[in-house]
């Protein structure tokens, strides 16, 4: 191309570009470009990989949505850059950093592990785009008052007062713990322990901890049961695990007598009755969300679409991806901007439509600094083959829809 040609076509692009300007004063060169989120969450071992895929989905649909409802800031689509963590905190660092310097997020979702989480923590602190927990609860993230973290989840001080008021409710009394070896596992023991000291129960407690990767629990479930507990209380972060758990204690004869309480929501996924057939009726477990809830519109909107797309209903784990795209949505329009000190500053300000309710991410005391906690409650299965919608809340008592089911 000559000279004269390049005149030509560059006399030509800054006339319509002119006359986009003057015609429509909104119009932005850049209005094209889209706002980046990252999604780092673990789609790998030794991670919970079946929670990343969860988180991953819900993402997805909250990007599907905002995108069909016109995008952000003017019509701009939201775009997710997926990145895999592993579950682990080297992993972690390492995708956070190249989320915020080459792929130039404004803000990361998905986190699933607390010590990842913490790692995370730190360096998003120096480089100031805020990260999200999706699913990691250990108090320290928020404890720690990051300008940078933030949470829409349960944290272990919470959970552990939860299971204490329902073991005091229930007349439970020797309370067995089997607990992986992580930030999960230790945090709950330790929160359990300074919860009935708080609450001035005085039960008998045996806790075991075992290795993250072990393939037999049975010693483990053996020792328990030769102390014979009132309730088992198991605090698995990987369900896999989990199901070899449930699995052994039946074939031990420890479950269903002595009841199991599963300290998060892993049960009520598509492949729980797969996995344990009959060996999985009557357990107990802590979950943030009942089928059978009122949501917010955009909640309603998730779980039908969410249904046809993958013919079954969807667990907490993708509502929490889904409402933290909300959220951010929402932030990135309080803040008109998409940089990252304006959307903190949008998150610490603004009140933001999630799946379940209205969320705020305040400077509260100790580990409620920019955190937003779900409802808590204990279901229980009490048939083989049992649909999450179907499975009676036991606790708390204004939640209460039956009563616990002995086998």
């Amino acid at each position: 191309m000559n000279s004269r040609s390049k005149f030509f076509v560059l006399y030509f692009t800054g006339a319509i570009t002119f006359s986009l300007l003057l015609f429509f004063p909104g119009t932005s060169v850049l209005a094209a470009e889209p706002v980046k989120i990252g999604v780092m969450t673990p789609l790998s071992p030794p991670g919970a990989t079946l929670l990343g895929q969860f988180i991953q989905r819900g993402a997805e649909m909250g990007a599907e949505y905002v995108n069909s409802e016109g995008g952000v800031l003017g019509g701009r689509q939201l775009e997710l850059v997926i990145e895999d963590d592993s579950g682990t905190p080297e992993k972690g660092i390492a995708g956070y950093r190249r989320l915020v310097t080459q792929k130039k997020v404004s803000a990361v979702i998905g986190q699933v592990h607390s010590s990842v989480m913490l790692a995370v923590g730190d360096l998003s602190e120096k480089l100031g785009v805020p990260v999200f927990s999706t699913q990691a609860s250990s108090k320290a993230i928020t404890e720690k008052h990051l300008m940078t973290a933030f949470r829409t989840h349960a944290i272990d001080p919470d959970r552990a007062r939860m299971w204490l008021q329902f073991i005091k409710e229930t007349g439970y009394n020797r309370i067995g713990l089997l607990a992986e070896n992580t930030d999960y596992g230790f945090g709950l023991v330790d929160e359990t322990k300074a919860g009935m000291k708080a609450l001035g129960l005085s039960l008998e407690l045996k806790s075991l901890v075992f290795d993250k990767k072990v393939v037999d629990l049975t010693p483990q479930l053996l020792e328990l049961k030769a102390w014979k507990p009132d309730l088992l209380i198991d605090i698995h972060s990987v369900p896999t695990s989990a199901y070899l758990m449930v699995k052994q204690a039946y074939d031990i004869g420890l479950f269903p007598s002595t009841p199991i309480l599963a300290s998060f929501d892993w049960p009520g996924r598509a492949e729980y009755w797969k996995n344990l057939g009959d060996k999985g009726n009557h357990i107990l477990f802590i979950s943030y969300y009942h089928p059978n809830m009122k949501l917010t519109d955009r909640g309603e909107w998730f779980k039908e679409q969410y249904l046809k797309k993958y013919g079954e209903f969807p667990i907490y784990a993708a509502f929490n991806g889904f409402g933290q795209i909300l959220i951010l949505k929402d932030a990135l329009e309080l803040a008109k901007s998409d940089k990252p000190a304006d959307l903190i500053n949008a998150l610490e300000k603004g009140e933001f439509t999630s799946w379940n309710g209205t969320v705020t991410f305040e400077r509260g005391d100790g580990p409620y600094w920019h955190q937003w906690s779900p409802q808590l409650m204990v279901l229980q299965y009490t048939q083989s083959g049992q649909s999450p919608k179907d499975a009676p809340i036991i606790y708390p008592p204004d939640m209460k829809t039956g009563d616990y089911k002995a086998p």
